[in-house]
């Protein structure tokens, strides 16, 4: 058994009987044991799983097993499931069970997939590296000195490592994506609303969207399939139709214009990861593809206005953790003040309670005109920028993150250099669009490269498509 084959290469073989979904999963817990290290889960469904493929395998030979029977799948730690313990990666939740499944989960486990254990992530999806858990910080799956990237650390060193096929992730300013890049295997974040939230514990609720990692561009595609759609739970959920994204890759890029933002490659962009896109570049343009420079000239304006954005969202998001209702009571409390205050300085960590406060300030009496609706208008400007592009090109080709992993602590003492690790990347989450990372190659370290796609509103299919034809030809 290959423990690293994508769900298409070995779901045949669970029809035929040549193997077994409950020795996948068996392989699968074998590698969490051995990899305790990585720190990718925070728990993990032994007997469970294991008893729930035992049930897949008779569907299978019966007949009347779902779409994804077989596909093992990590979730993270952000996503309600039904009886399970949610962390956020927080203290403040660390013994919140849920009472419901979110309704990725319900889609995924009537398509017969197996939930194999809860993934480690930066606390609330807060952070860039993987490093802001209040239970550990995750390691890279090649080298252990290096962050995975974040804040979906845990369910994308899960799949780099073989730990399960595919998993889930969330994605407010990049958190599928960046560790995606990082750890080189293939990481999605669909269209604002193309997936519903209901069940995710919001960060900032504008911009999460819930997306998968797989090991090949198809295996997402498949997970997309089941899990994109609209909800009557989540009110921001579009009404917009499901295409067949598998059966629309063509594998060619033949007549398609494909577009470089120039600002995105300025002199700024590391020549290592230049190089290597370059030659992804050089291979579209030698299939067919147009190769066309265009411009979004707000480019500079992201990362300032996520973070006030983002922050102001999350500010407010928060606030329901005080220790009254649910979640963390710090038994130092006196009264209903020191609840509240001990509560929360005890419960969050010290990235979260950053944001917090950032966010209080830029919507506090006198600052909101000048930060957050200053920011709302330049976040217009930010789509308008990509809708204007996108008349001219079917997708645009971007770097994912300015340098491959870097060291573990390297950059937790310097939240702005931190922050600007996502400088390629929340402008889809600020536009609403859909984004891709696919392994382009590695620099010198032997540390991947990856190389992002960003396509129009509820285009998934066209990134796919071009996502699929570039790992043919790797």
């Amino acid at each position: 058994m290959n423990i690293l084959e994508s769900y298409d290469s070995y779901s045949g073989r669970l029809v035929t009987g040549e193997e077994t979904v409950e020795g996948r999963v068996g392989a699968y817990l074998s590698i969490i044991s051995a990899r305790k290290n990585l720190n990718a889960f925070l728990s993990v469904f032994n007997e469970e799983s294991l008893e729930r493929a035992r049930g897949i395998d008779r569907k299978i030979k019966n007949g009347s097993a779902g779409s994804l029977a077989g596909m093992v799948i990590a979730v993270k730690d952000v996503l309600c499931m039904k009886g399970k313990i949610t962390t956020c990666g927080s203290k403040i939740l660390e013994k919140y069970e849920s009472i419901y499944d979110a309704t990725v989960i319900k889609k995924l486990y009537d398509a017969d997939a197996v939930f194999i254990g809860k993934t480690n992530m930066d606390e609330f999806a807060m952070g860039s590296s993987g490093e802001n858990s209040a239970y550990g910080a995750t390691k890279h799956p090649i080298d252990e000195t290096r962050v995975p990237g974040g804040s979906s650390s845990g369910s994308c060193v899960a799949v780099a490592t073989g730990m399960a096929t595919a998993s889930l992730g969330t994605d407010t300013g990049g958190s599928i994506r960046q560790p995606a890049g990082l750890c080189g295997i293939v990481g999605l974040k669909p269209t604002y609303g193309r997936v519903s939230r209901y069940g995710l514990v919001a960060f900032a609720s504008s911009f999460d969207q819930i997306g998968p990692f797989a090991r090949t561009v198809r295996d997402a595609a498949r997970v997309l399939q089941v899990i994109a759609g609209r909800d009557v739970n989540d009110s921001t959920s579009a009404h917009v139709d499901v295409p067949d994204y598998v059966s629309g890759m063509k594998r060619s890029v033949k007549g398609m214009r494909i577009g470089l933002p120039k600002e995105y490659f300025s002199d700024a962009l590391n020549s290592e990861i230049r190089a290597v896109l370059q030659k992804k570049i050089d291979t579209l343009k030698s299939a067919g593809a147009e190769i066309v420079e265009i411009s979004l000239p707000n480019s500079e304006h992201t990362i300032s206005a996520y973070y006030i954005l983002a922050t102001a969202e999350a500010s407010s998001n928060l606030a329901r953790y005080d220790g009254a209702r649910y979640g963390y009571r710090s038994p130092q409390s006196k009264d209903l003040q020191s609840m509240y205050v001990r509560s929360r300085s005890e419960g969050f960590g010290e990235e979260v309670k950053r944001r917090i406060m950032l966010g209080t300030y830029v919507l506090s009496s006198g600052y909101y005109d000048a930060y957050y609706r200053k920011a709302q208008q330049v976040r217009r400007l930010i789509q308008n920028d990509f809708t204007e592009a996108f008349k001219h090109v079917d997708c645009l080709v971007t770097p994912i993150s300015p340098t491959s992993a870097f060291k573990l602590g390297e950059k937790m003492d310097d939240p702005l250099q931190m922050y600007l690790n996502d400088i390629y990347t929340v402008s889809a989450n600020l536009a609403g669009i859909p984004g891709m990372s696919i392994p382009a190659g590695t620099d010198k370290d032997g540390l991947p490269i990856g190389i992002q796609l960003l396509g129009k509103q509820f285009d998934e299919a066209t990134i796919l498509n071009v996502g699929d034809f570039l790992e043919t030809v790797n």
